[in-house]
């Protein structure tokens, strides 16, 4: 699982090695140069030797003397030949072209240019190892994976992988890496050392290569493109893992539910589900994250920091991801489409929430009662009916609520902004009808359309809302939760309690903007504003007849139906209207 955690550090390494090998070239020559010395002075002894027995015919070892080795001879030529010492530093050399490599050290001569990028080096040697980024050669290959790579050491480092070894151990906290260079990395952890500072915004860190990258937000550079579609990114692994969408390839596994991950980190952050560990807690306030990114996000919290502003609107985010679906608000992208309805989200958790209407999944269950929900969200509020924790409180009048939307609904009161005869910013395309939340439009849309998703599963009576189904369904309960303090009348909808109890307060806050006339309900308000606009909404389909009020076109309607709803239960006798059946009970009561 590690694999590709693996190869994406070598392959990072690698970019910081390369950049450092060529930043300390002239000082790795040094090294290498002694070790060429010595080789050319071996092959320089070599060459004497046979000058010496060509030229005067005399033979170098006797049958009677042992035969010198090669080093004895080397060591005593070192102590009679004269050394070529350099005048800058003082390092010493037994042959002077080494030392006419070494002085491009301090003379910065890069004499061995690549023809096809211009790039110069100082030794032959660097040229050459350079020349495989052009060729693509790759001659060091894995004799267990088969990869290939085109330095050696590289290919020692990633043996690692395989061999399971970590040389290089933390001396604070004893954590092992394969690399150096994580190591030097992870010191960082501990030092708190960010020596490299970005000079647009002042942010610093700890990696050259990583300031680097952030530079790339302010001047919107995508190096990294999809030869697919065409997509551009500002990171190679935000390329790779965009890949994924294309070739659909999750390798990643979960060995104890068997869910699939196209990168290894996802996997890794999956696994805290069934470990429930959360390593990564917040010294402020002790909240604990399973990852460190979220911790990251959640510090955002105490210490205010939006870096991420929207250039359209100047809304400001703590998070670049957050930034980008904001900006869906601005052009109206819906990328996520439901494959069974058609219909398009912004986010794909908004699609994955919606596919749940199709599955009928509710993954989230309450321990409590049972009841299960298809979002977690909604699992939290409904939590708040039995724990009565209500955490958004007014600060003006100290009335608390369960939900933030409901307090926001609430501050209304305060602010003076009318609740039902003012403003209504969401309007229907269709019909031009205005709303003043946009949860309110949302439903009102499903009229257009005939949608009726929520259906009730013991008549088969679908509804256009969630809510009209949770109603509908104390029909069949005859659950009646919501009882009057003064009466001990009882109902099954919060709503008519409310209502209900405007009849003991005797308050009328819905007032007649025309006549000054009060009413209990908004309902009666509505309706009383007919009788000055004249207006009557509701028309029969089957003989033109309008009325102002849709209750009464419902009671109209039974005149062609024959509908008799309300019953005698004395004598049998059935009535259309229900003040009819009131004047004919009357018969028998006296």
């Amino acid at each position: 699982m590690e694999f590709i955690k693996e190869e994406s550090e070598d392959l990072k390494i690698k970019e910081v090695f390369s950049l450092k090998h060529e930043e300390t070239e002239e000082h790795t020559d040094l090294t290498v140069l002694k070790e060429e010395s010595e080789v050319l002075n071996e092959i320089e002894e070599k060459d004497q030797f046979k000058n010496n027995y060509f030229i005067t015919g005399e033979k170098p070892f006797s049958c009677s003397q042992p035969e010198k080795t090669l080093s004895q001879k080397k060591a005593k030529n070192k102590g009679t030949r004269s050394n070529f010492t350099c005048q800058q530093c003082g390092n010493k050399f037994t042959l002077k072209r080494n030392l006419k490599i070494h002085m491009r050290i301090h003379t910065g001569e890069k004499p061995f240019t690549c023809q096809l990028c211009g790039k110069s080096f100082s030794r032959k040697v660097t040229l050459n190892r350079h020349m495989r980024v052009h060729t693509g050669e790759k001659p060091y290959t894995c004799p267990q994976c088969g990869r290939s790579f085109n330095l050696k050491e590289t290919l020692n480092k990633h043996l690692r992988i395989h061999t399971g070894e970590k040389p290089f151990t933390c001396q604070q906290c004893g954590k092992s890496f394969t690399l150096g260079a994580s190591l030097k990395i992870h010191m960082g952890i501990h030092t708190g050392e960010k020596p490299y500072t970005c000079p647009q915004c002042g942010r610093s860190f700890n990696l050259k290569e990583t300031l680097n990258k952030h530079l790339r937000i302010h001047t919107g550079e995508k190096p990294f493109t999809c030869q697919q579609c065409g997509k551009s990114f500002a990171l190679g692994a935000s390329l790779k893992i965009h890949m994924g969408i294309h070739t659909g390839e999750k390798p990643y596994i979960c060995q104890q539910c068997g869910k699939s991950f196209t990168l290894g980190a996802s996997l890794k952050i999956h696994m805290g589900i069934h470990t429930g560990e959360k390593p990564y807690t917040c010294q402020q306030c002790g909240k604990s994250f399973a990852l460190g990114a979220s911790l990251k996000i959640h510090m955002g919290i105490h210490t205010g920091e939006k870096p991420y502003t929207c250039q359209q609107c100047g809304k400001s985010f703590s998070r670049k991801e957050t930034l980008n679906r904001h900006m869906r608000v601005h052009t109206g992208e819906k990328p996520y489409t439901c494959q069974q309805c058609g219909k398009s989200f912004a986010l794909g958790a908004s699609l994955k929430i919606h596919m749940r209407i199709h599955t009928g999944e509710k993954p989230y269950t309450c321990q409590q009662c049972g009841k299960s929900f298809t979002q977690g969200a909604s699992l939290k509020i409904h939590m708040g009916i039995h724990t009565g924790e209500k955490p958004y409180t007014c600060q003006q009048c100290g009335k608390s609520f369960s939900r933030k939307e409901t307090l926001n609904r609430h501050m209304r009161v305060h602010s003076g902004e009318k609740l039902y005869t003012g403003e209504k910013p969401f309007t229907c395309q269709q019909c031009g009808k205005g709303f003043n939340l946009k949860g309110t439009l949302k439903g009102h849309m499903l009229i257009h359309t005939g949608e009726k998703p929520f259906t009730c599963q013991q008549c088969g009576r679908s509804f256009n809302l969630k809510g009209i189904l949770n109603r509908h369904m104390l029909i069949h309960t005859g659950e009646k939760p919501f009882t009057c303090q003064q009466c001990g009348r009882s109902f099954n909808l919060k709503g008519t309690l409310n209502r209900h109890m405007l009849i003991h307060t005797g308050e009328k806050p819905f007032t007649c903007q025309q006549c000054g006339r009060s009413f209990n309900l908004k309902e009666t308000l509505k309706g009383h504003m007919l009788i000055h606009t004249g207006e009557k909404p509701y028309t029969c389909q089957q003989c033109g007849k309008s009325f102002s009020r849709k209750v009464t076109l419902n009671m109209h309607m039974r005149v062609h139906t024959g509908e008799k709803p309300y019953v005698c239960p004395q004598c049998g006798k059935s009535f259309a209207l229900k003040q009819h059946f009131d004047s004919h009970m009357r018969v028998h009561t006296g």
